[in-house]
């Protein structure tokens, strides 16, 4: 199997890398040409454009930024769609609008190509390891063709549904890190301003019914003032946006969701946006 990759940033350069790892040959691209290089230098081709990646690929993954990205990926001139013929498989492993994952799985199968939406979750430590999550919609039969693929990539690999399902899954997966993160934040900083000794709070709620995946791994990171991206406040806002805007058409709008999507655009808005998620601390001052 031949496999396209197309996004080779913080999560798809490490993702691309265990494709490699798992002995799949790979085609990759990027806007920035130089983020191809550690892969060629192993053996990866390096394509001209997303049209080429599809003409020389049987799958196609595509790991980008927002839906607008995944659109001009797929659609624009010398876009994926330009290079597909009859039995390719396309997966946008994005983080984009659920309701637009189904207009570009509509648009693909007009030419007779298959699409899945698979979405991942875990950070920059899941992907260099190949232990995330991955909540993959569309047909059962192409999730189960391209199941090698997500294997080498993750660890809890999971059909989740038809296209545009991967999407809301992810959705609800954004929803409980944003909240948990900013759950974090508000325990360290009335920590902090009550004058106990962080470390010690970290220690002792980590290993409590508060305990989660966001104090395991970025608890640490505040208590040495790291904050270094292994997932963007910017990407981090653009989800809760995803998130926000699904929750207002199907007329639920929940405070959490509302709450962080407003705290998370502000972060971004006040030039933190380059910080990881745990950087939201930074927002407040205590």
């Amino acid at each position: 199997m031949k496999v396209g990759f197309i996004g080779l940033g913080i999560m798809g350069s490490s993702m691309a890398q265990n494709l490699m790892n798992a002995g799949f040959d790979l085609v990759v691209d990027d806007v920035v040409v130089s983020k191809c290089e550690p892969l060629s230098a192993k053996g990866a081709r390096v394509a001209q454009c997303c049209a080429e990646v599809a003409r020389l690929s049987d799958v196609i993954i595509s790991i980008v930024l927002d839906t607008p990205d995944v659109e001009a990926v797929l659609f624009d001139p010398d876009g994926v769609a330009e290079g597909l013929s009859s039995g390719k498989v396309v997966v946008d492993m994005t983080t984009i609008s659920p309701e637009a994952t189904e207009e570009f799985a509509k648009r693909l199968a007009e030419q007779g190509i298959d699409m899945l939406d698979a979405p991942v979750s875990g950070g920059d430590k899941g992907a260099r390891e190949g232990t995330l999550a991955i909540m993959v919609g569309g047909k059962k039969e192409v999730f189960e063709r391209c199941l090698p693929l997500f294997n080498a990539m993750g660890k809890n690999v999971v059909h989740v549904g038809s296209n545009g399902d991967g999407q809301r899954v992810k959705t609800a997966n954004q929803i409980v890190c944003g909240l948990n993160i900013l759950a974090m934040t508000e325990a360290f900083l009335f920590a902090k301003k009550a004058g106990l000794d962080l470390e010690t709070v970290h220690k002792v709620i980590s290993s409590g019914a508060a305990g989660s995946w966001m104090l395991t791994n970025l608890g640490p990171k505040v208590l040495e003032e790291d904050y270094s991206p292994g997932f963007k406040i910017t990407l981090q806002s653009k989800d809760l946006r995803i998130a926000w805007e699904s929750l207002q058409a199907l007329g639920i709008p929940l405070e959490g969701t509302q709450l962080t999507n407003r705290l998370f655009r502000e972060a971004a808005e006040k030039g933190l946006g380059e910080q990881g998620t745990q950087g939201l601390i930074n927002l407040f001052d205590v």
